[in-house]
């Protein structure tokens, strides 16, 4: 007997979506010391300022009237970002955020999944002596801190969203999570550590572990795999470790080199683009940065069992009925 129904009708969803937006970002702005800039919906193919995410996804391209080169909409703007510290002349401990939207095509669509993405974009300057494990957790810390202190206040303001966050995050490398539960696969161990504790940040993703698998597939091109990591929450609507952000260290001159050639030989054209090059040169800023998904974060605090009931996507029909039928119903 199926026994879900949305705490909040459509339109309070739509207000409250928009209570957590804005509050979110306010927060998160003050507690990394970033300001808000402008942002790019499509860049050229050839910059290398896409994100390729795991290395396999293929951006939404295009040609347009006045233009021969190919232009991508961004998956996301790991890279881009990075340059445009470098083109403010963002001092180290400041960094600047953005209100990020893209299309990822490739996406299977489920419930935390949607070929529409939005998201906070963030970046900082770092020093080198600040890129180590303690500077990561640090960070980590502070973005936890204000998830728990949004939690708290949309459950003031909306007193049948009771949030259940811990107050702290806990902290741990994949490779003492696999040996932990060296049975289970990265996503059960996931779900494992995150149900324990509530919210986990995973640290370390994409070098092979000691079973010689990654936990998970990286690009090898924007975060140093040694010092990434995912901040997971559980959700207690859909019974699982939600991610909320992918963030990290970010390449320098020697990581980004070593994960293009462990990913394969055959990728050094990556490494020919302006971007690549500008790393490898060490013409751009050390830098700390990652995502923030704002619609997860919305169904997380508004108690949604469906990404769609906080986000205007495209689903098939016959999804959507069988939805309806759970009295899921899609904005």
């Amino acid at each position: 007997m199926n026994t879900y129904k949305s705490k909040l009708d459509l339109l309070e969803t739509q207000i409250a979506i928009k209570f957590v937006k804005d509050t979110f970002e306010a927060e998160l702005a003050k507690a990394l010391n970033i300001i808000r800039v402008s942002a790019p919906l499509f860049v050229y193919s050839t910059s290398g300022l896409n994100d390729y995410l795991s290395g396999f996804e293929r951006p939404v391209s295009f040609k347009a009237l006045e233009f021969d080169t190919e232009i991508e909409i961004v998956q996301s703007l790991a890279k881009w970002k990075r340059m445009a510290l470098k083109k403010y002349n963002i001092s180290s401990g400041n960094g600047l955020y953005t209100d990020m939207n893209a299309i990822r095509r490739d996406e299977s669509t489920d419930a935390i999944h949607s070929l529409y993405v939005d998201q906070w974009d963030w970046e900082k300057v770092l020093n080198k002596e600040e890129r180590t494990i303690e500077y990561l957790s640090d960070v980590v810390r502070k973005i936890y801190g204000v998830i728990y202190k949004v939690g708290i206040m949309v459950e003031e303001k909306y007193t049948i969203l009771e949030s259940n966050l811990p107050k702290d995050i806990f902290i741990i490398s994949s490779e003492e999570l696999l040996k932990m539960y060296p049975d289970l696969t990265g996503k059960e161990r996931e779900n494992k550590i995150t149900k324990e504790h509530g919210a986990v940040f995973i640290y370390g993703i994409g070098w092979p572990l000691s079973n010689n698998e990654p936990h998970d597939s990286r690009a090898p091109d924007y975060d140093d795999w040694k010092l990434n990591g995912d901040i997971l929450v559980w959700d207690e609507e859909l019974n699982i470790a939600l991610e909320l952000s992918s963030m990290g260290i970010r390449v320098d001159s020697s990581s980004i080199y070593e994960q293009v050639m462990h990913r394969s030989k055959n990728l050094d054209h990556k490494l020919d683009n302006n971007y690549a090059q500008m790393v490898l040169n060490n013409e751009l800023p050390l830098t700390i940065g990652g995502g923030i998904g704002q619609s997860r974060l919305c169904m997380f605090f508004l108690k949604k069992k469906h990404i769609g009931e906080v986000q205007v996507s495209i689903w098939k029909d016959e999804e959507i009925e069988k939805l309806k039928k759970q009295n899921i119903i899609l904005l």
